[in-house]
C-alpha cells in the first residue's frame, strides 16, 4: 500500500524483514517526537512533548507505547497494538493507567506520499476513572513528519477535538 519512505527501512531492517501484513504500517516503525496542544471543554489549553514509538516484534502487528511531558514533568502514557485487520483496515487495542481501555477500528491508505489512518472507538471506563465514551484518531506520515489529532467525546459533552501533535522521526 503504498511506498515505504527509505528512513523505515533503515529502522526495521528492510521491509522483507516485517510480516507481510505490516508492509503497508512500515513507514510508522520507529520514535516520533514533537510537540502537541490540548484543549477540551472545561479546562485550561495546554503544551505538551509528545513521543511515540511503534516496534515490529515479528508477529502481524506493532507494539506501540505513548508518552507526554507538560514542563519536563510526565503527564500521560498509553500502550497497545495496531493490528492490520484486512485490506485497508487497522484496529488499535489501548491501555491506559487512568482505567480506560479502547478497541478502536478504522481505515490505513496512502493519500500521495503520505499514510493516512483514521481510527474510531468506544472507550471502557474502570469503576474509579472519569467517563470516556468515544475516541477518534487521525494519524498522518508524509516522510519523517507525523501529524496526530484526537477527538474526545467525554464527561457528558460532544465529540470535540481534544489533542493535535506534529512530531519528527527521531530513529
Amino acid at each position: 500500500m503504498g511506498t515505504v519512505c527509505p528512513s523505515c527501512i533503515t529502522t526495521v531492517g528492510a521491509v522483507s524483514d516485517l510480516h507481510p501484513l505490516l508492509v503497508p504500517l512500515a513507514r510508522l516503525v520507529g520514535t516520533w517526537r514533537g510537540t502537541g496542544h490540548g484543549v477540551y471543554a472545561a479546562i485550561t489549553p495546554f503544551d505538551y512533548t509528545d513521543e511515540w514509538t511503534f516496534t515490529d516484534v515479528g508477529k502481524p502487528f506493532l507494539a506501540f507505547a505513548e508518552r507526554t511531558w507538560i514542563d519536563g514533568q510526565a503527564r500521560h502514557v498509553e500502550t497497545g497494538y495496531l493490528r492490520p485487520s484486512g485490506p485497508g483496515r487497522v484496529e488499535l487495542v489501548v491501555a491506559l493507567p487512568t482505567g480506560h481501555a479502547e478497541l478502536a477500528h478504522g481505515t490505513v491508505r496512502p493519500d500521495g506520499e503520505a499514510l493516512v489512518m483514521e481510527l474510531d472507538a468506544p472507550v471502557a471506563s474502570s469503576e474509579s476513572a472519569k467517563p470516556v465514551d468515544r475516541l477518534v484518531r487521525r494519524f498522518r506520515v508524509e516522510g519523517d513528519s507525523l501529524t496526530y489529532e484526537l477527538d474526545m467525546q467525554a464527561v457528558g459533552r460532544e465529540l470535540q477535538p481534544h489533542l493535535r501533535a506534529a512530531l519528527t522521526r527521531r530513529t
